[in-house]
């Protein structure tokens, strides 16, 4: 079968349609991780805390679908990394998707019963199935940045050597604290753009305008530790970019500092760190002006330019070793053979403008701001 693209651009499109997917999910399902971290602080009594849950229940559910066209990309355009990273963070994801599993739960149950206290403690369910992941997610990020501990023999098997704890390091915790910032202040720009004005709002703004300022601080900190420590991986000598996947294949070495190459080798990506640290403060000054439209865009471009800059800081890596660098996984070595990636890519160019003209329709219908008044009378909401 002739292929017309390339293997070398194949694997360029797969890994940035992967970033795509990621950006994706915490562009959309981010803002009702966001939302749930909130609800318990912004909603002081019941009606109050319905508000805040019905400005994502319309939603949440359709927005799993950019969480399983990640996991699904990694499996079959990155198989190797899949592979690791599956398996030596499993109970990290498994922590993830025991929080993420309360969600529903406690959105279904929360309201069939008047009670009190039966009612909190599923509100505190719903804050868990937002808090963790966005935590996690952030934690794994930095685990990613510093190599992952994991090792391949000449078999291929993989031999993983970290811990659950041992995941949580300082740069790691930082890095998780980023990704909250940054989730909550999406989750305040979304209720900015879904909830009638009042106290409730007027709360969310008050957070998401300290989770702006927290998430350029800790962003600078984490860029700060990574020049400071001197993170990073180099390729040894001249990749093969159209070469075997084999992750044995590629030299790798630990090189101090090799994060910040990219930036000087290709200046344009500067435009993703400009993005991390400008959007925050744009999203902040919507807040002020009470600008919806400002807040919501000023959160998105910045979960973009955040998510963009680990990314493109790590490129060609994609899950490099801290305990043997040459079993690191990169653009070049990790991939599905080449005949794969292009069936896929005939697949998702037809599915996936698909997702993004349903999400767009969904979001069109159920556009307009959720009110106390609907909360009081519509039978429907949760």
């Amino acid at each position: 079968m002739a292929i017309p693209l390339d293997y070398e651009t194949l694997r360029i499109i797969w890994w940035l349609l992967l970033g795509v997917l990621l950006i994706g999910f915490a562009l959309t399902d981010g803002y009702d991780l966001g939302v749930a971290s909130l609800m318990p602080f912004i909603g002081k009594d019941d009606e109050e805390r319905r508000l805040v849950i019905n400005a994502i229940a319309p939603h949440w559910e359709g927005h799993q679908v950019w969480f399983i066209l990640g996991g699904g990309a990694i499996f079959a355009a990155w198989p190797f990394v899949y592979a690791v990273s599956f398996s030596g963070f499993y109970l990290a994801m498994f922590l993830v998707l025991a929080s993420l599993i309360l969600r529903p739960v406690a959105f279904k149950y929360r309201s069939k019963h008047a009670d009190k206290g039966w009612r909190t403690r599923w509100d505190w369910a719903l804050f868990i199935g937002g808090f963790v992941p966005a935590l996690v997610f952030g934690v794994a990020v930095g685990n990613v940045l510093l190599g992952v501990p994991f090792r391949l023999d000449s078999d291929l098997r993989t031999y993983y050597e970290g811990s659950l704890l041992g995941l949580f390091t300082p740069f790691a915790l930082l890095s998780g604290l980023l990704s909250v910032a940054m989730i909550a202040l999406h989750g305040a720009g979304w209720l900015s753009v879904k909830i009638e004005e009042g106290p409730v709002l007027a709360r969310a703004r008050k957070i998401g305008s300290a989770a702006a300022l927290a998430a350029v601080v800790l962003f600078a900190l984490c860029g700060a530790m990574v020049a400071m420590a001197g993170m990073g991986f180099r390729l040894d000598g001249v990749a093969d970019p159209n070469g075997p996947s084999n992750p044995l294949h590629v030299k790798t070495v630990a090189a101090a500092g090799a994060w910040l190459d990219n930036y000087g080798a290709h200046p344009w990506m500067l435009l993703a760190p400009l993005l991390g640290f400008a959007w925050p403060v744009i999203a902040w000054l919507g807040i002020m002006k009470r600008s919806a439209v400002l807040n919501f865009a000023g959160s998105s471009l910045a979960t973009v330019g955040i998510i963009s800059t680990a990314g493109l800081s790590m490129f060609p890596f994609i899950l490099p070793s801290s305990v043997d660098p040459q079993s690191s996984l990169t653009v070049w070595n990790a991939s599905s053979s080449h005949l794969t990636l292009w069936i896929m890519l005939l697949v998702t160019l037809i599915f996936l403008p698909l997702v993004l003209i349903y999400t767009a329709w969904v979001m069109k219908v159920l556009s307009g701001r959720v009110t106390l008044a609907d909360v009081r009378t519509n039978p429907d909401f949760y």
